[in-house]
């Protein structure tokens, strides 16, 4: 593996290990609405991240990038794609449906890969559509046995699953920090709107937890840019489907927290389903092993 893959690598480590934790951070903004906290999101995101070009000069890449068309239509089409991404993953914490979350982040491996098959012109081998086949009786199972579609998760995994095709699309001609600042400020207007609604049915809730409530809002920013960053980084560096299968690093701490921090049920049904898509994920991780560091043969010398 080369300096330029190892980096991004790790790049991609941090990032799925910082929002592993975020479901913790989330605990700060108690009481606070969702579609509210998701406004303030945004907001302190496009400052944070104008605050960043500035600093770093970054004013001449964000303008060659603007100049391209396509770069920038597609980076709106991604600010919103994780838009719908954060509001899913930020009500189903909220609302006490950290599994489901975790599962939608279980699965987006599997959605990434359809993606990268169905768009990108990737092939997949028979045993890799078994695997994706078992994570979809997973989902089936958890639908039929626990009685409602698990409409939370199934957002987090389609809608990010979509981010990060669009996020390869433009990874070899937009840099990282001009990236987030375009697709963040494109979903200002639709997160000024969730604000507006928020605020019309429930009132101002920011202050709901106190300052830890306030500061918990305000520190969203930096918590949202920090790993979309590193994340950007990581896709110019190394294939999607790494990238696919480092993120299991998340859903495996939202998970853990989930069920023994906040200690939400876990009925058979729900057993069933997650053990099937890891299974689904094991076996299709292993059969990326088997054939990625399989030697060749050895050609026997001329007689």
């Amino acid at each position: 593996m080369g300096e330029h893959a190892k980096a991004g690598l790790g790049y991609a480590l941090f990032a799925y290990l910082f929002w592993g934790f975020l479901p913790a951070y989330l605990q700060l903004t108690r009481g606070i609405d969702g579609f509210e906290l998701i406004g303030w999101r945004v907001i302190s995101s496009v400052v944070v991240a104008f605050a960043l070009v500035a600093a770093t000069r970054g004013w001449p890449r964000m303008r060659t990038v603007l100049r391209s068309r396509r770069d920038t239509w597609t980076l709106v089409i991604a600010g919103h794609a994780v838009l719908i991404n954060w509001t899913a993953f930020v009500v189903g914490v909220l609302s006490d449906k950290v599994l489901e979350t975790s599962l939608g982040y279980f699965l987006n491996p599997l959605v990434s890969v359809v993606f990268a098959v169905i768009f990108l012109g990737e092939r997949l081998r028979p045993l890799q559509w078994v695997a994706v086949g078992l994570g979809a009786v997973g989902v089936g199972v958890m639908i039929v046995g626990y009685g409602q579609v698990p409409w939370i998760g199934l957002l987090v995994a389609f809608s990010f699953g979509t981010y990060g095709l669009i996020k390869k699309r433009v990874s070899g001609s937009v840099d990282a920090l001009s990236g987030f600042t375009i697709e963040t400020t494109a979903a200002l207007p639709a997160s000024m709107v969730m604000l507006g609604v928020a605020f019309a049915v429930n009132g101002v809730t920011v202050g709901a937890n106190g300052a830890t409530g306030i500061l918990g809002a305000a520190g969203f920013g930096i918590v949202t840019a920090i790993p979309l960053l590193a994340f950007a980084a990581a896709t110019r560096r190394i294939p999607l489907t790494w990238v696919a299968f480092v993120q299991y690093l998340t859903p495996i701490m939202t998970f853990l927290f989930g069920a023994f921090i906040m200690l939400e049920p876990m009925p058979l049904e729900r057993w069933i389903g997650f053990i099937l898509v890891w299974a689904s994920l094991v076996l299709f991780t292993a059969d990326i092993a088997r054939h990625r560091f399989r030697r060749p043969r050895p050609i026997p010398p001329a007689a």
